[in-house]
């Protein structure tokens, strides 16, 4: 059965340097079809009212690294269609959040700038990734009325999408931006995840923590460190390695 290798990093809050993206970009060609790159959000500077229309240069850097995917943190989220669009509009990679929903207004729904998995084939080995994203507006918010989106559970949304993901998987990670203390909790609760790639809480785990089954990582904050996850596959659940560098 097939190594994989997982490189990961989270918070970037705009700090990627030229040179870095170039160090980023060597490493993911060198790992080829049997690696990942992935981001686990927050990637831009900007807030949750102001945004720039003509999106997020860090997003062409990290599309010139050659990521895979990266979910949506809530500096990505806006609560306006435009202005969520245009904050990964310069992403040409896959931009993940699986527990957003369009809300309706006007009789019609505002078409999602995010899908909420990928599947791939790495090294021989079906990977899914899922993304989730910390709560940002909720039926329970009145600013709910002005927005176009609004957010669900993360938690329920993947108590309710993962058994059908593990069903057509090798590999299942979830790409999360939700905090160390709710993937820790989402590892617990709910079976099936092989994989969280944590962001959000800016927390460095130098070599993971396993809760369950599950295996967590995170890697710091503003472009400090990268992480990288080596999965051994074999005929039961993955075995994981996992390692913090300089980036």
């Amino acid at each position: 059965m097939p190594t994989i290798t997982i490189l990961h990093t989270n918070d970037f809050h705009n700090h990627l340097s030229e040179t870095q993206a170039v160090r980023l970009k060597d490493r993911r060609e060198a790992l080829g079809e049997s690696g990942l790159l992935l981001d686990a959000g927050d990637a831009i500077s900007s807030g949750n009212i102001a945004y720039k229309p003509g999106g997020e240069p860090i997003l062409d850097l990290m599309s010139d690294a050659g990521y895979d995917a990266m979910t949506v943190g809530n500096r990505e989220f806006h609560f306006s269609h435009a202005g969520f669009r245009a904050k990964v509009s310069r992403a040409r990679f896959p931009i993940l959040c699986a527990n957003v929903r369009a809300a309706r207004s006007n009789g019609s729904e505002t078409k999602l700038p995010v899908v909420p998995y990928i599947q791939r084939i790495v090294g021989g080995a079906r990977v899914t990734v899922f993304g989730l994203t910390v709560p940002m507006i909720t039926e329970h918010m009145l600013s709910r009325k002005v927005s176009s989106y609004v957010f669900d559970d993360p938690l329920k949304t993947a108590d309710s999408l993962v058994p059908k993901l593990r069903k057509n998987c090798d590999l299942l990670i979830c790409l999360s931006h939700i905090g160390l203390a709710r993937d820790q909790e989402m590892a617990e609760r709910i079976p099936g995840i092989d994989l969280i790639i944590g962001g959000h809480t800016h927390a460095v785990l130098e070599t993971g923590e396993t809760v369950g089954d599950t295996f967590i990582v995170q890697a710091g904050w503003w472009g400090r460190y990268l992480g990288t996850i080596t999965a051994r596959m074999g005929e039961g659940r993955p075995a994981f390695t996992a390692m913090i560098e300089s980036l």
